[in-house]
Protein backbone atom coordinates (compact mmCIF):
# COMPACT_ATOMS: atom_id res chain seq x y z
CA UNK A 1 0.00 0.00 0.00
CA UNK A 2 1.31 3.45 -0.93
CA UNK A 3 2.17 5.62 2.06
CA UNK A 4 1.12 8.98 0.62
CA UNK A 5 2.05 10.98 3.72
CA UNK A 6 5.60 9.56 3.66
CA UNK A 7 5.95 10.43 -0.01
CA UNK A 8 4.84 13.99 0.74
CA UNK A 9 7.51 14.14 3.43
CA UNK A 10 10.07 12.95 0.87
CA UNK A 11 8.98 15.70 -1.53
CA UNK A 12 9.44 18.28 1.22
CA UNK A 13 12.93 16.92 1.98
CA UNK A 14 14.01 17.15 -1.66
CA UNK A 15 12.53 20.65 -1.78
CA UNK A 16 14.79 21.63 1.12
CA UNK A 17 17.82 20.14 -0.62
CA UNK A 18 17.04 22.02 -3.83
CA UNK A 19 16.60 25.28 -1.94
CA UNK A 20 19.70 24.83 0.24
CA UNK A 21 21.87 23.98 -2.80
CA UNK A 22 20.78 27.21 -4.49
CA UNK A 23 18.97 25.30 -7.22
CA UNK A 24 15.67 27.15 -6.70
CA UNK A 25 15.50 30.81 -5.67
CA UNK A 26 12.31 32.17 -4.08
CA UNK A 27 9.44 30.05 -5.43
CA UNK A 28 11.39 28.47 -8.33
CA UNK A 29 11.09 24.80 -9.25
CA UNK A 30 8.52 22.05 -8.92
CA UNK A 31 8.43 18.40 -7.87
CA UNK A 32 5.95 15.62 -8.62
CA UNK A 33 5.56 11.96 -7.66
CA UNK A 34 3.18 9.52 -9.34
CA UNK A 35 1.27 7.51 -6.73
CA UNK A 36 -1.22 5.66 -8.94
CA UNK A 37 -2.22 5.26 -12.57
CA UNK A 38 -4.11 8.55 -12.52
CA UNK A 39 -2.83 10.43 -9.44
CA UNK A 40 0.21 12.68 -9.15
CA UNK A 41 1.42 14.54 -6.06
CA UNK A 42 2.54 18.04 -7.05
CA UNK A 43 4.18 20.95 -5.27
CA UNK A 44 2.15 24.18 -5.08
CA UNK A 45 2.73 27.30 -7.12
CA UNK A 46 4.23 30.47 -5.63
CA UNK A 47 5.82 28.76 -2.64
CA UNK A 48 9.47 28.28 -1.73
CA UNK A 49 10.56 24.66 -2.08
CA UNK A 50 12.73 25.09 1.01
CA UNK A 51 9.79 25.46 3.39
CA UNK A 52 7.22 22.96 2.18
CA UNK A 53 4.96 21.01 4.55
CA UNK A 54 3.17 17.75 3.63
CA UNK A 55 -0.19 19.52 3.78
CA UNK A 56 0.98 21.95 1.06
CA UNK A 57 1.27 19.21 -1.56
CA UNK A 58 -1.54 19.06 -4.11
CA UNK A 59 -2.89 16.02 -5.97
CA UNK A 60 -3.62 16.21 -9.70
CA UNK A 61 -4.80 13.74 -12.32
CA UNK A 62 -3.07 12.83 -15.58
CA UNK A 63 -4.80 15.70 -17.39
CA UNK A 64 -3.41 18.26 -14.94
CA UNK A 65 -6.70 18.85 -13.12
CA UNK A 66 -6.27 19.37 -9.38
CA UNK A 67 -8.30 16.85 -7.40
CA UNK A 68 -7.04 17.51 -3.85
CA UNK A 69 -5.00 20.01 -1.83
CA UNK A 70 -5.50 23.38 -0.20
CA UNK A 71 -3.04 25.21 -2.46
CA UNK A 72 -3.05 25.42 -6.27
CA UNK A 73 -0.65 23.12 -8.09
CA UNK A 74 2.44 24.27 -9.98
CA UNK A 75 1.77 25.99 -13.29
CA UNK A 76 4.43 23.80 -14.95
CA UNK A 77 2.82 20.46 -14.10
CA UNK A 78 2.12 19.77 -17.80
CA UNK A 79 5.84 19.26 -18.40
CA UNK A 80 5.87 16.51 -15.76
CA UNK A 81 2.78 14.85 -17.21
CA UNK A 82 4.36 14.59 -20.66
CA UNK A 83 7.21 12.61 -19.09
CA UNK A 84 4.87 10.29 -17.17
CA UNK A 85 2.84 9.65 -20.31
CA UNK A 86 5.95 8.63 -22.26
CA UNK A 87 7.85 6.77 -19.53
CA UNK A 88 5.90 4.19 -17.51
CA UNK A 89 9.02 3.49 -15.42
CA UNK A 90 9.22 7.07 -14.13
CA UNK A 91 7.63 7.74 -10.73
CA UNK A 92 9.02 11.20 -9.97
CA UNK A 93 10.05 14.37 -11.84
CA UNK A 94 12.13 17.27 -10.49
CA UNK A 95 12.46 20.64 -12.22
CA UNK A 96 14.68 23.45 -10.91
CA UNK A 97 17.30 26.01 -11.92
CA UNK A 98 20.76 24.83 -10.80
CA UNK A 99 23.03 27.74 -11.73
CA UNK A 100 25.98 25.98 -13.38
CA UNK A 101 23.85 23.63 -15.48
CA UNK A 102 21.47 26.46 -16.32
CA UNK A 103 24.43 28.51 -17.54
CA UNK A 104 24.95 25.85 -20.23
CA UNK A 105 21.22 26.01 -21.04
CA UNK A 106 21.41 29.80 -21.40
CA UNK A 107 24.53 29.63 -23.59
CA UNK A 108 23.10 26.64 -25.55
CA UNK A 109 26.48 24.97 -25.03
CA UNK A 110 26.42 21.15 -25.34
CA UNK A 111 27.66 19.29 -22.25
CA UNK A 112 31.02 17.66 -23.13
CA UNK A 113 31.18 13.88 -22.88
CA UNK A 114 34.10 11.53 -22.12
CA UNK A 115 35.49 13.74 -19.35
CA UNK A 116 34.24 12.51 -15.93
CA UNK A 117 33.52 8.80 -15.20
CA UNK A 118 30.53 9.40 -12.91
CA UNK A 119 28.81 11.52 -15.54
CA UNK A 120 29.34 8.90 -18.24
CA UNK A 121 27.88 6.15 -16.04
CA UNK A 122 24.96 8.02 -14.51
CA UNK A 123 24.01 10.61 -17.14
CA UNK A 124 25.47 10.15 -20.61
CA UNK A 125 24.62 12.67 -23.31
CA UNK A 126 22.47 15.54 -21.99
CA UNK A 127 20.23 17.25 -24.56
CA UNK A 128 19.13 20.89 -24.69
CA UNK A 129 15.53 21.53 -25.67
CA UNK A 130 14.11 24.27 -27.85
CA UNK A 131 12.98 27.34 -25.92
CA UNK A 132 9.27 27.89 -25.26
CA UNK A 133 7.49 30.11 -22.75
CA UNK A 134 7.13 28.07 -19.52
CA UNK A 135 3.79 26.70 -18.41
CA UNK A 136 1.95 25.88 -21.61
CA UNK A 137 1.53 22.82 -23.78
CA UNK A 138 4.23 23.92 -26.25
CA UNK A 139 6.70 24.21 -23.39
CA UNK A 140 5.80 20.76 -22.11
CA UNK A 141 6.25 19.21 -25.55
CA UNK A 142 9.83 20.48 -25.94
CA UNK A 143 11.01 17.39 -24.03
CA UNK A 144 9.39 14.87 -26.36
CA UNK A 145 12.32 14.32 -28.77
CA UNK A 146 14.58 13.35 -25.86
CA UNK A 147 12.57 11.82 -23.04
CA UNK A 148 13.07 8.18 -24.08
CA UNK A 149 16.87 8.44 -24.35
CA UNK A 150 17.88 10.23 -21.15
CA UNK A 151 16.84 10.84 -17.54
CA UNK A 152 17.84 14.50 -17.51
CA UNK A 153 17.82 17.41 -19.92
CA UNK A 154 18.52 21.11 -20.07
CA UNK A 155 15.55 23.35 -20.80
CA UNK A 156 16.88 26.15 -23.00
CA UNK A 157 17.22 29.47 -21.14
CA UNK A 158 15.36 27.97 -18.19
CA UNK A 159 16.80 25.14 -16.08
CA UNK A 160 16.83 21.36 -15.78
CA UNK A 161 14.29 18.56 -15.60
CA UNK A 162 15.25 15.11 -14.31
CA UNK A 163 13.24 11.99 -13.54
CA UNK A 164 13.50 8.53 -12.03
CA UNK A 165 11.90 5.77 -9.98
CA UNK A 166 11.93 7.81 -6.73
CA UNK A 167 11.99 11.51 -5.92
CA UNK A 168 15.49 11.21 -4.48
CA UNK A 169 16.80 9.42 -7.57
CA UNK A 170 15.19 12.03 -9.83
CA UNK A 171 16.95 14.75 -7.83
CA UNK A 172 20.32 12.95 -7.93
CA UNK A 173 20.70 13.43 -11.67
CA UNK A 174 20.30 17.20 -11.29
CA UNK A 175 22.87 17.37 -8.50
CA UNK A 176 25.38 15.31 -10.49
CA UNK A 177 24.88 17.47 -13.59
CA UNK A 178 25.27 20.79 -11.79
CA UNK A 179 28.43 19.62 -10.00
CA UNK A 180 29.85 18.51 -13.37
CA UNK A 181 28.99 21.80 -15.06
CA UNK A 182 30.72 23.67 -12.25
CA UNK A 183 33.84 21.52 -12.73
CA UNK A 184 33.78 22.19 -16.47
CA UNK A 185 33.63 25.94 -15.92
CA UNK A 186 36.52 25.75 -13.43
CA UNK A 187 38.59 23.57 -15.77
CA UNK A 188 37.98 26.03 -18.61
CA UNK A 189 39.45 28.78 -16.44
CA UNK A 190 42.60 26.67 -16.03
CA UNK A 191 42.94 26.24 -19.77
CA UNK A 192 41.14 23.25 -21.29
CA UNK A 193 39.65 19.84 -20.59
CA UNK A 194 41.15 16.53 -21.68
CA UNK A 195 38.99 13.70 -23.06
CA UNK A 196 39.10 9.95 -22.46
CA UNK A 197 40.29 7.67 -25.22
CA UNK A 198 37.67 5.56 -26.98
CA UNK A 199 39.01 2.48 -25.17
CA UNK A 200 38.48 4.03 -21.74
CA UNK A 201 35.07 5.37 -22.66
CA UNK A 202 33.92 1.94 -23.85
CA UNK A 203 35.09 0.45 -20.55
CA UNK A 204 32.75 2.88 -18.76
CA UNK A 205 29.86 2.04 -21.09
CA UNK A 206 30.42 -1.68 -20.46
CA UNK A 207 30.42 -1.01 -16.72
CA UNK A 208 27.23 0.99 -17.08
CA UNK A 209 25.55 -1.86 -18.93
CA UNK A 210 26.61 -4.40 -16.29
CA UNK A 211 25.11 -2.21 -13.58
CA UNK A 212 21.79 -2.10 -15.43
CA UNK A 213 21.96 1.53 -16.58
CA UNK A 214 20.83 2.17 -20.13
CA UNK A 215 22.72 4.33 -22.62
CA UNK A 216 21.79 4.89 -26.27
CA UNK A 217 25.44 4.38 -27.21
CA UNK A 218 25.06 0.75 -26.13
CA UNK A 219 22.17 0.15 -28.55
CA UNK A 220 22.25 -1.04 -32.17
CA UNK A 221 20.99 2.32 -33.40
CA UNK A 222 24.06 4.18 -32.13
CA UNK A 223 26.73 1.48 -32.07
CA UNK A 224 28.70 3.24 -34.83
CA UNK A 225 28.40 6.76 -33.43
CA UNK A 226 31.36 9.03 -32.74
CA UNK A 227 31.36 7.92 -29.13
CA UNK A 228 32.44 11.16 -27.40
CA UNK A 229 31.01 13.76 -29.79
CA UNK A 230 27.47 14.26 -28.43
CA UNK A 231 26.11 12.34 -31.42
CA UNK A 232 22.92 11.09 -29.76
CA UNK A 233 21.17 14.48 -29.85
CA UNK A 234 23.26 16.23 -32.51
CA UNK A 235 20.38 16.35 -35.00
CA UNK A 236 18.44 18.61 -32.62
CA UNK A 237 21.15 21.26 -32.33
CA UNK A 238 20.03 23.38 -35.29
CA UNK A 239 16.44 23.74 -34.08
CA UNK A 240 17.54 24.35 -30.50
CA UNK A 241 20.31 26.80 -31.52
CA UNK A 242 22.91 24.65 -29.79
CA UNK A 243 26.51 25.22 -30.85
CA UNK A 244 29.95 24.48 -29.43
CA UNK A 245 31.53 27.76 -28.38
CA UNK A 246 33.28 27.32 -25.02
CA UNK A 247 34.41 23.69 -25.31
CA UNK A 248 35.98 22.28 -28.49
CA UNK A 249 34.88 19.00 -29.99
CA UNK A 250 36.73 15.93 -28.68
CA UNK A 251 39.07 13.95 -30.94
CA UNK A 252 37.05 11.84 -33.38
CA UNK A 253 36.40 8.35 -32.00
CA UNK A 254 34.42 5.37 -33.28
CA UNK A 255 33.67 3.70 -36.64
CA UNK A 256 31.93 6.76 -38.08
CA UNK A 257 34.44 9.26 -36.78
CA UNK A 258 36.22 9.78 -40.12
CA UNK A 259 32.96 10.40 -41.94
CA UNK A 260 31.47 12.72 -39.34
CA UNK A 261 31.71 16.39 -40.42
CA UNK A 262 33.20 18.80 -37.89
CA UNK A 263 30.76 20.92 -35.91
CA UNK A 264 32.46 24.29 -35.60
CA UNK A 265 31.43 26.94 -33.14
CA UNK A 266 33.07 30.28 -32.39
CA UNK A 267 36.16 29.02 -30.58
CA UNK A 268 36.53 26.02 -32.91
CA UNK A 269 36.55 28.29 -35.96
CA UNK A 270 39.09 30.63 -34.41
CA UNK A 271 41.39 27.71 -33.54
CA UNK A 272 41.10 26.30 -37.09
CA UNK A 273 41.82 29.67 -38.69
CA UNK A 274 44.82 30.18 -36.41
CA UNK A 275 46.19 26.70 -37.21
CA UNK A 276 45.83 27.30 -40.97
CA UNK A 277 47.42 30.76 -40.70
CA UNK A 278 50.38 29.39 -38.72
CA UNK A 279 50.92 26.61 -41.27
CA UNK A 280 50.76 29.02 -44.23
CA UNK A 281 53.18 31.47 -42.61
CA UNK A 282 55.60 28.65 -41.84
CA UNK A 283 55.54 27.50 -45.47
CA UNK A 284 56.08 31.05 -46.71
CA UNK A 285 59.01 31.46 -44.35
CA UNK A 286 60.66 28.36 -45.80
CA UNK A 287 60.47 29.80 -49.31
CA UNK A 288 61.69 33.29 -48.53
Amino acid sequence: MTNVHRIKQDICEIGRRIYNKGFAAANDGNITVRISENEILCTPTMQSKGFLKPEDIATIDMTGKQIAGRKPRSSEALLHLEIYQRRADVKSVVHCHPPHATAFAMAREPIPQCVLPEVEVFLGDVPITKYETPGGKAFAETILPFVDKTNIMLLANHGTVSYGETVERAYWWTEILDAYCRMLILAKQLGRIEYFTEEKERELLDLKQRWGWSDPRNTEEYKDCDICANDIFRDSWKDSLVERKAFPAPPAMGPKAQAAPPVLGGNDQEALIQAITTRVMAELAKRS
